[in-house]
């Protein structure tokens, strides 16, 4: 076998002064272009928490850790909040108290409000033939992507409304405005739409967006949220000008809307974490 030839000694190598540093040693830790920019040849991460770095789900660096979403503390601040105006604005409705008179002075006033047409569609964006389908389709990728948990998760959210709405509906026996029929507190098409679209967005953010997705500029993660928060919003101003719900009754589903999707949500996050893993 040929030996590769060693480097020749020069006069500084044989002296007697510190050890130098050898150049095959220090090649190591240099680029191969001779740049000294540091490189693992192996070519894993180095041990560090800025070489664990991630994407996000369209494919741009994300943050070290990943963060999911919203700051946990954040999310549970906020839903004792809404669990606590819930529970104020049922109290208020079932002892006819402060709040339910104003309520109803101010209802009176709303009622009427507004091209009759734009209300109705609004107030059409809550009823289960337009809400459930969007949930449906959002369910069905999932179950396409293999995320059966997410899913289940996302279909028992759906059929909590109903289960959580209806009685308390009868509890409170609330008489609509404009009719002498009760049982209108809390706002069943409200509650609907916001379930509906909120568990829609967070399923599809917990699942990697198809190819031609993340290729396209234009669609942001944000905006699917904002969609809901406006598809929601709307429903409850269109039920309340169109006369079909006192602003309490929207309010209250406003209110156990996120309450209901806390769990789903819990569920995405992990499911995110997982995925960008």
């Amino acid at each position: 076998m040929r030996e590769t030839p060693r480097p020749r000694e020069t006069a500084a190598d044989s002296g007697s002064g510190l050890p130098q540093r050898r150049p095959e040693r220090a090649f190591a830790h240099a680029g191969a272009d001779g740049s000294g920019t540091p490189h693992r040849s192996d070519g894993r991460p180095p041990h560090t928490p800025r070489g664990a770095r991630r994407t996000d789900l369209a494919g741009h660096p994300g943050t070290t850790p990943p963060v999911p979403g919203w700051p946990a503390p954040l999310v549970s601040g906020v839903l004792g909040l809404l669990a606590v105006l819930f529970a104020l604005t049922t109290w208020q409705v079932v002892v006819e108290g402060p709040l339910f008179r104003l309520d109803e002075r101010v209802g009176a006033k709303l009622f009427g409000q507004g091209p009759g047409a734009l209300t109705q569609v609004f107030s059409d964006l809550g009823g289960m033939p337009v809400a459930l389908p969007v949930l449906t389709c959002a369910i069905a990728y999932a179950l396409w992507r293999r995320a059966l948990r997410l899913a289940a998760y996302a279909a028992l959210t759906m059929a909590a409304v109903p289960a959580l709405v209806i009685p308390l509906k009868v509890a409170t026996a609330r008489q609509g405005p404009l009719t002498e029929a009760v049982n209108y507190y809390p706002s069943g098409h409200t509650a609907t739409a916001a379930v509906a679209y909120g568990a829609t967005v967070l399923v599809l953010l917990a699942l990697p967006r198809p190819a031609w997705l993340r290729e396209a500029s234009w669609p942001r993660a944000w905006m699917m949220p904002v969609a809901a928060i406006l598809l929601t919003t709307a429903t409850g101003i269109g039920l309340v000008l169109h006369g079909y719900h006192w602003p309490l009754d929207v309010l209250a589903s406003w209110c156990l809307g996120p309450l209901v999707l806390a769990p789903l949500w819990w569920v995405s996050c992990r499911s995110r974490r997982r995925s960008s893993g």
